[in-house]
C-alpha cells in the first residue's frame, strides 16, 4: 500500500492511499475548516458523555453532483476537498469535527452545574473512490481490500495518540439514515473515552468468547454465507430488520492484525452484504455499518467484527426508532432473524 500525505491550505491533513504510487499534480483547494469549537458534557442520568459541535449545523447538505466536495478536483472545475484529478482512496480531517486534536476552549455554563471536558480526538472522512456513484458492493475486490488496509492503518496511527481510547470507522448510507453527501464514503471517529456500547461489549468478551460461541452454535438458520476465514450471519438476537454481521472466524482485536487471507475474506464479505441488501428490494439499501474493534487495553479478548444496521423493513417501509427504543433502549423487531437470513441467503450477488 502506497501513501501520500499533505497539509491542506487550512492545516487539515489529507492522505492518499493506493495500490500504486500517486504522482499527480495538486490542483486548487476547496473550503476551509469550520472554526466552531467542540466540547463534551456529562449526562448524569445516562452516565455518558455528549459531544457538542455547533459548527456541524453548517455542513454541506446534498449538493448537486457537479459540486460534490468528495469528487476529484478537475482543472477548470470547482475545487473540492481532494485537490487532485484522480486518486484511489483519500482520507482527510473533517471540516466539521465533533472531536479534534485542538477542540477549542470549554464554554462557560451559566445554568445548572454541568461537568465539561475537551472533545479531544479526531474525525476523518474516508472517500472510497473517485467515482461519484457506487457502493461497497460495486467497488471491486481489490479496492475493498485496500479499504480494509486503510482502516487498519488509521487504527494504528490514531491509537498511537495518548488522548484516544477508542477508534470507530463507520459508514452511513442513504438519506434515510441522514446522509448529506451521496459520494461513496465513510467516516472515522477517534474518542477520548470508550463509548457505552463498547464498554458493555468489551465486558462481554472478557467473560467469554461470545462470537466464537455464536458461530459454533448458530447453525445454518442464521448463517448467510461463510468460507474458511469469515462468516456473514444475521444474529439470532438482531435488533434491526435484516441486521447482518461480518465476522472473521479467528478472533482478532481489529483489522490491524488480520492476515492477507482474512483481509481478502472480510473485503469479499462486505461487498456481498451490500450487494444482497441492494438486491433484496431492488433499490439502494440504506444502512449504518460500524466496525467493532478493541478499545485500548481490551485487545487480548476482543473479537473484531463489522455490524450492519439496516433501516428498511419492507420495500417501502422504514424502521423508525420509537418510544420503547429511544426511551427505554429496548428494541422491538418486526422480522424474525432466521427469516431475514433465509431471504438474504436466497440472493446470489
Amino acid at each position: 500500500m502506497h501513501t501520500r500525505a499533505f497539509r491542506k491550505a487550512d492545516g487539515r491533513r489529507l492522505i492518499l492511499y493506493g495500490t500504486a504510487a500517486h504522482t499527480l499534480r495538486q490542483q486548487s483547494e476547496g473550503s476551509s475548516a469550520s472554526e466552531n469549537p467542540s466540547h463534551l458534557r456529562w449526562h448524569p442520568l445516562r452516565e455518558e458523555w455528549v459531544a457538542y459541535a455547533a459548527g456541524r449545523q453548517e455542513r454541506t447538505f446534498l449538493p448537486p453532483a457537479e459540486f460534490c466536495p468528495l469528487c476529484p478536483t478537475h482543472p477548470g472545475g470547482p475545487p473540492t476537498e481532494i485537490p487532485f484529478e484522480d486518486f484511489e482512496i483519500a482520507v482527510f480531517e473533517n471540516r466539521f469535527p465533533a472531536f479534534a486534536d485542538q477542540p477549542g476552549p470549554l464554554p462557560e455554563i451559566h445554568a445548572e452545574p454541568v461537568e465539561t471536558a475537551p472533545a479531544l480526538g479526531a474525525c476523518e472522512v474516508v472517500v472510497y473512490t473517485p467515482e461519484h456513484i457506487g457502493s461497497l458492493g460495486t467497488l471491486g475486490q481489490e479496492r475493498r481490500e485496500l479499504l480494509v488496509r486503510v482502516w487498519a492503518q488509521r487504527y494504528h496511527d490514531l491509537y498511537e495518540r495518548e488522548d484516544v481510547r477508542f477508534v470507530m470507522p463507520f459508514e452511513n448510507r442513504g438519506e434515510a439514515v441522514g446522509v448529506t453527501l451521496h459520494h461513496p464514503h465513510g467516516q472515522i471517529y477517534a474518542y477520548p473515552f470508550v463509548p457505552p456500547v463498547l464498554q458493555v461489549e468489551a465486558a462481554a468478551f472478557r467473560r467469554e468468547p461470545v462470537l466464537r460461541n455464536l458461530l459454533a452454535r448458530a447453525g445454518n438458520r442464521c448463517i448467510v454465507e461463510e468460507d474458511d476465514a469469515a462468516a456473514v450471519i444475521v444474529p439470532p438476537f438482531a435488533r434491526f430488520p435484516y441486521e447482518t454481521w461480518a465476522i472473521p472466524k479467528r478472533a482478532q482485536p481489529g483489522p490491524w492484525t488480520l492476515d492477507n487471507t482474512e483481509v481478502s475474506a472480510l473485503a469479499h464479505a462486505l461487498g456481498r452484504v451490500v450487494s444482497r441488501y441492494d438486491a433484496l428490494f431492488a433499490r439502494p439499501f440504506p444502512y449504518v455499518m460500524v466496525l467493532h474493534a478493541a478499545p485500548k487495553g481490551e485487545e487480548a479478548h476482543f473479537h473484531f467484527h463489522v455490524e450492519f444496521y439496516p433501516v428498511m423493513r419492507g420495500p417501502d417501509r422504514l424502521k423508525y426508532l420509537a418510544g420503547t427504543e429511544l426511551g427505554a433502549g429496548t428494541f422491538t423487531a418486526d422480522i424474525l432473524p432466521e427469516d431475514a437470513a433465509r431471504a438474504l441467503r436466497r440472493i446470489q450477488p
